[in-house]
């Protein structure tokens, strides 16, 4: 099988990426134990390409003409970065007024940090639910493993669920996101957060990620959510080492040919406080911002980050000063 990874460039005469802000002439053709090969779209099938440049519909009330910018807002004692600092309602609805920019917020009430412990559902919905209430004129994006506290949040207006088991963990996952009119964010994970580092293992990280994700999708589309409904995240940090997150991260414009919109979600990982000697989890806003336009120059659509306004100022002059 081949694979085709789209080489943007500012003076490409093609289409544009995605339908997005890019175009691109040229592509590398990836196949398991070749070498990969850089050739002009011109030498593509129509059918390998049309994933990478049909339009992307609107997805829970956004619009891909432009990088999208979604804010972490974490409702635990326990999440890598500030874990307990949200707790309150009040906290996290502060927090929520500062994130200045932001398309979209992703509340999330269960820690899945490396070696996180799973909580009950009912406890979730408890740190979730009040949340949920004092924010309810903002888009909503949920990241939950469990279809009882996504009919929760369902029910309460959030528009997107933000699943890092991509349907796997819960049975009625599925089926819940189907029978609402909501998105659904597949992300790439290996095992649970209690074992996913572990000692994490890949043929091809990349090219093993890409058909992870593609059998998700054809999961999801199989229990009846559309197309035009799903987003992939290839998990950073999720089942991953140093070396694998920087892999996917130097081509994570292959993920474009999934057909649907694409989610980084990096900030403040570990693997940018290693390379950045920034140990603490508030002081990596830089090498989060260095990751992000990284990945913005190869197309990618909505960028989860705990810092909004930075990014969102970075994303201003990143596009005024390259004219994209």
């Amino acid at each position: 099988m081949a694979y085709l990874l789209p080489l943007p460039a500012r003076d490409a005469d093609g289409p544009n990426l995605a339908d997005g802000w890019l175009r691109f002439d040229r592509v590398a053709r990836l196949e398991r134990g070749r070498p990969r090969e850089v050739v002009p779209i011109s030498a593509c099938a129509a059918a390998e390409l049309a994933p990478l440049i049909s339009p992307r519909a609107p997805v829970a009330g956004l619009t891909f003409d432009a990088p999208r910018v979604m804010g972490i807002l974490n409702i635990t004692p326990d999440s890598f970065s500030d874990g307990g600092a949200h707790l309150a309602v009040d906290a996290a609805s502060a927090v929520a007024d500062r994130m200045t920019g932001a398309d979209i917020l992703d509340l999330g009430a269960e820690s899945t940090r490396p070696g996180a412990v799973q909580i009950p559902a009912t406890e979730e919905i408890a740190r979730l639910a009040p949340v949920l209430a004092a924010l309810g004129n903002r888009r909503i994006s949920v990241d939950t493993r469990k279809a009882e506290v996504a009919r929760h949040a369902l029910a309460a207006g959030a528009t997107m669920i933000n699943d890092v088991s991509a349907l796997a963990f819960d049975p009625g996952m599925a089926a819940t996101v189907a029978a609402s009119e909501a998105a659904i964010c597949l992300m790439h994970s290996v095992g649970t957060p209690e074992t996913m580092q572990d000692d994490p293992r890949y043929g091809d990280v990349l090219l093993d990620v890409y058909d992870a994700l593609a059998d998700r999708i054809d999961a999801a589309l199989a229990a009846g959510i559309p197309r035009d409904r799903i987003v992939v995240d290839p998990g950073i940090g999720f089942g991953k080492t140093r070396n694998h997150n920087l892999a996917l991260l130097r081509d994570i414009g292959l993920f474009h040919g999934l057909g649907v919109p694409v989610l980084l979600g990096a900030s403040r990982k570990r693997f940018i406080g290693d390379l950045g000697t920034a140990p603490a989890p508030r002081d990596r806003g830089p090498g989060t911002l260095a990751v992000t336009l990284a990945s913005v120059a190869q197309g990618i659509q909505i960028h989860r980050v705990h810092d909004v306004p930075e990014t969102v100022q970075a994303l201003a002059l990143w596009r005024a000063v390259t004219g994209e």
